[in-house]
């Protein structure tokens, strides 16, 4: 048995495909197929059900997959041993962020994170929050930037610092006309939201309860620019993190930004790291990087 059969195994099971799970391990499908074959003759029992349309694991191969992802897990503990051994400021650093931070949050940090530690390398994965957890717990990341609140079990949480909410809106619309929103503004306003399973829909969910606004209940946008442009077209109003409309985001046309006044709502971001990790010293140090963003980037 070799690590290589368990990784294309895994990814296999988790992918439930030949040529995805082949394309994600940057293999061939045969190649893949022929190992996961060997993988179930050396141990003597059958681990997927294939037809032409689908792949299911069979029971034993669901159990054999979930502790193999153990094994991965504890392979790449070692190897991260080994990093922290000689400098983990040298190595690779593999970090998530999710859709409604990273590009606007990434362009502001980047240059001093590479000043800093000019030989990192750092590899970017941007993922909805459920799955870098997922993928921090399963040891296929080293650390995310997330939103607050999470599960934190077994994590370490460095807080970095709260980020303002402003209300877009299209320029024609009477809350254009104020200098500061309140939240009695917003009772009975419809708010555009994104769909289920981004971090950003929760936290309007939460200012829509505390305003007594509701959600546009026939409409659920995918990403942040589409809920802009929707705002633009004047098909209604949202909430917006305040890093998505600073410079070098670029000023939309027939949008209008408002800040909230006081007591402004906001979502705390902080860096989460396995507790266990080799690279905790590391990460640690790597927060003080990812707090270092312009004041006037806060500043509505």
């Amino acid at each position: 048995m070799n690590l290589r059969a368990l990784q294309y195994f895994v990814k296999l099971a988790d992918l439930q495909h030949f040529s995805k799970a082949a394309k994600a391990c940057f293999v061939s499908q045969p190649t893949l197929s022929t190992q996961i074959k060997k993988l179930e003759e050396e141990l003597g029992v059958q681990l997927v059900e294939r037809s032409p349309k689908n792949v299911m694991l069979t029971p034993v191969g669901e159990e054999i997959a979930d502790r193999a992802r153990l094994v991965l897990r504890d392979v790449e503990q070692i190897r991260s041993v080994a990093r922290r051994s000689g400098n983990p400021a040298k190595g690779t650093l593999r970090l998530g962020l999710f859709p409604t931070l990273a590009p606007y949050f990434l362009p502001h940090v980047v240059p001093g994170i590479r000043k800093a530690y000019p030989e990192l390398t750092l590899q970017l994965a941007e993922e909805k929050t459920e799955t870098i957890l997922s993928m921090l717990r399963k040891g296929s990341l080293d650390a995310g930037v997330l939103a607050l609140p999470i599960d934190g079990e077994g994590l370490s949480i460095e807080i970095l610092f709260a980020e303002p909410f402003v209300m877009a809106v299209p320029n024609n619309h009477p809350l254009a006309e104020k200098s500061e929103i309140v939240m009695s503004d917003l009772t009975h306003t419809e708010l555009l939201l994104l769909e289920d399973g981004h971090c950003l829909r929760d936290h309007a969910l939460e200012v829509c309860a505390m305003a007594g606004a509701r959600e546009r209940v026939d409409f659920h946008a995918t990403s942040m620019e589409t809920l802009r442009q929707m705002v633009a077209a004047e098909v209604g109003v949202t909430l917006m993190p305040l890093m998505a409309v600073k410079p070098p985001i670029a000023r939309t046309a027939n949008v209008t930004i408002r800040p909230f006044a006081d007591p402004v709502p906001s979502r705390t971001l902080a860096l989460v790291w396995r507790t266990s990790s080799a690279l905790s010293g590391f990460l640690a140090e790597m927060a003080g990087s990812l707090k270092a963003v312009p004041s006037e980037l806060l500043k509505p």
